[in-house]
């Protein structure tokens, strides 16, 4: 089961970490966030996890935010140490709503609340993932950009890397050339292929085929070498790199 911890205590995630470690063997930890926008950038990249512990009050707001930005489909348990939103938190996938610090026992019946709404789930889930098979993707695949005093477009797969400074972002092709695009990278979360596009940093989004080399670094880091090679050194954060080895891993 993949797992999504959203908390900005680094404490309380990891007594939450070590519980699901003993409560649920088999679970993986995707990454630990610790804010609104964060959240909101990763359900925008990635497919939805099998299960999502949420704080209520995390850095930039409350977690309920994260639902009025962007479709949460997996389940959701609530961790927080107030219970005056418990009514919202249930109008929103809630599975259930754990008190801090969080009590074994109630964990291990939220765990089985989970799995009871999964195995009813199963039939339905295969079904849409059936449907979603045969859809034509809706993903970005080409962007208009200015060369001169002239127009053209360039595909997605024509482009290795965008770059974001001062407020710009420029699409690096693997062909060398670079054009000025109409989004900012965060924009471009939602609209690139997620399969084939991961956003390393802040001012990174970087397209699988442009990895060459990819070196363990210190703090847990990763150090990522491509082709074309990137003006700056270019790394995932500890934080991140759980969740690119997952990318890179289909």
């Amino acid at each position: 089961m993949n797992i999504l911890l959203i908390e900005d205590e680094l404490p309380a995630a990891r007594q939450l970490a070590r519980l699901l470690q003993t409560h649920l063997p088999g679970g993986t930890i995707l990454e630990t966030l610790d804010s609104v926008e964060g959240a909101v950038r990763w359900f925008r990249a990635f497919p939805a996890p099998d299960l999502v512990f949420m704080d209520i009050q995390i850095a930039d707001g409350l977690s309920l935010d994260i639902f009025r930005q962007v479709d949460v489909s997996a389940p959701v348990v609530f961790t927080t140490a107030y219970d005056q939103y418990a009514v919202q938190a249930f109008k929103v996938n809630a599975v259930d709503y754990l008190l801090k610090p969080v009590d074994p026992e109630d964990l291990q019946k939220a765990l089985e609340r989970v799995r009871e709404r999964r195995a009813a789930g199963a039939a339905a889930q295969n079904l849409q993932a059936l449907a979603r098979h045969f859809q034509p993707a809706t993903h970005k695949d080409r962007f208009l950009v200015k060369t001169g005093q002239h127009l053209l477009y360039i595909t997605a797969s024509d482009i290795a890397f965008f770059r974001s400074s001062d407020g710009l972002t420029q699409a690096h092709l693997f062909s060398g050339k670079k054009y000025f695009v109409d989004h900012t990278l965060d924009e471009l979360d939602g609209l690139l292929d997620p399969r084939r596009f991961f956003r390393t940093s802040r001012a990174v989004t970087l397209c699988l085929d442009a990895i060459r080399k990819i070196h363990p670094h210190l703090n847990g880091r990763l150090k990522i070498e491509t082709e074309p090679a990137m003006p700056e050194e270019v790394f995932v954060s500890r934080d991140r790199a759980g969740a690119f080895k997952t990318w890179l891993g289909g």
